[in-house]
């Protein structure tokens, strides 16, 4: 333990202060699409109809950005909503319309229903958890699997208890495990029967196309699948241009079954008198079409894939052989999962931070903040620059080498 113990007060001396808590773009994917700050320009207010952009309505969102990322997110265009900046507010506005005012095939408003509950696979995304504690909606853990979450566990929960209404999926590249689900996962999620008529799958596909490769791994439609098993209502896809143009100035995207469309499009009528859809045709013009959208996104690929290699080098380096810590190897999104021993996350968290690394808090990646083992520790390493990625991952490195060996 000595030499540990001496190379994290050498750590300490360095006097760092490094990040890497939050999976956020870096600068310079920001500056990827820096040409946005200079359209629609003067005159060119107009979209492909002939809206003007600049005037209230078009609740639905633009038809030529629909367009471009219907394929994408597998919702056909005519059913997909395209909002303002942010995913998250769409689902959070989802989960409270549900409460409030009884969704297509509900016997009831879910307020009126007593106990209302989700299922949330972990390790998990800390924001879907966020939004059901606010909403007081109870969290029900199942696990993950390479394949998704344990579907013979999510079967038996949501085929005897009518309370379950929902799960929280990432099928793609999920946080923060990048696991991604199989087709044989999305067609039981579809199809499977449950004590709840208005079950729903909140499938939040934030990384459709945030590929670490070429390989441009699919997941299986969800929205088809469904149908095809009389639950064509089940599923909500939530998608954003977030951490594909200006996180700060993005546009959302949310679609569903032709009847859920009806009902959301009816509720969100009473809050807004349609989106910003300036932005929304700035975003037109600056991807174009799919084509656009791969060669930005693989602009993307080329400044963070090195700093995925340089989490795994030296992960690799110190740990191949150490029993009890493993990670993950992501082709796409934004985090890498690493675990420790049981009881010993919280401890490198408290090393890192004593040494100037700041990590996301170890029980995030769980509902109410406990991961039970206390094994799992998410790293976000797409915000910093490339040298900075390699002194905080060689910081994490000695800060799990000393919980080890005190240990």
């Amino acid at each position: 333990m000595t030499d540990a113990a001496a190379a994290y007060e050498e750590l300490k001396a360095q006097g760092l202060k490094l990040d890497l808590t939050r999976g956020k773009p870096s600068a310079e994917q920001l500056d990827l699409a820096a040409p946005l700050l200079d359209l629609p320009g003067a005159g060119n207010h107009k979209a492909a109809d002939g809206t003007d952009t600049r005037n209230y309505g078009g609740g639905q969102g633009l038809p030529e950005l629909r367009e471009i990322f219907a394929p994408f997110l597998q919702v056909p265009a005519g059913q997909l909503i395209a909002g303002n900046n942010g995913s998250l507010e769409l689902m959070h506005d989802t989960l409270v319309n549900a409460l409030l005012n009884a969704l297509p095939g509900a016997p009831t408003r879910w307020v009126d229903a007593g106990r209302v509950a989700f299922l949330a696979p972990v390790p998990g995304y800390d924001r879907h958890y966020g939004v059901c504690e606010r909403l007081g909606i109870d969290l029900v853990t199942v696990p993950m699997t390479a394949d998704g979450p344990d579907m013979d566990e999510v079967e038996r929960l949501v085929a005897d208890d009518p309370s379950i209404k929902g799960i929280w999926c990432v099928p793609k590249y999920s946080n923060p495990d990048g696991a991604v689900y199989s087709d044989e996962t999305v067609r039981r999620l579809a199809a499977m029967p449950t004590a709840a008529p208005d079950f729903r799958i909140m499938w939040d596909n934030a990384y459709a196309v945030h590929h670490l490769t070429t390989d441009e791994i699919e997941v299986a439609d969800v929205l088809a699948l469904a149908a095809e098993a009389g639950n064509p209502d089940r599923p909500f896809v939530f998608g954003s241009t977030s951490k594909i143009t200006l996180a700060g100035a993005g546009v959302a995207f949310f679609g569903a079954s032709q009847a859920n469309v009806d009902w959301w499009l009816k509720l969100a009528s009473k809050r807004t008198i349609g989106p910003d859809k300036v932005n929304q045709l700035r975003h037109a013009l600056f991807l174009e079409d799919g084509e656009g959208l791969r060669a930005h996104m693989a602009a993307h690929r080329e400044l963070i894939a090195p700093k995925f290699a340089m989490v795994e080098r030296l992960l690799a380096e110190s740990f191949s052989d150490t029993p009890g810590v493993t990670w993950t190897h992501p082709k796409g999104g934004y985090f890498v999962n690493l675990v420790v021993p049981d009881g010993l996350a919280s401890e490198v968290v408290r090393l890192a931070k004593e040494a100037g690394i700041a990590l996301t808090p170890a029980g995030a990646t769980h509902p109410y903040g406990k991961d039970p083992q206390d094994a799992i520790i998410r790293l976000a390493p797409t915000l910093p620059p490339l040298d900075e990625i390699e002194n905080a991952m060689a910081g994490v490195v000695v800060c799990l080498k000393l919980a080890l060996a005190r240990r």
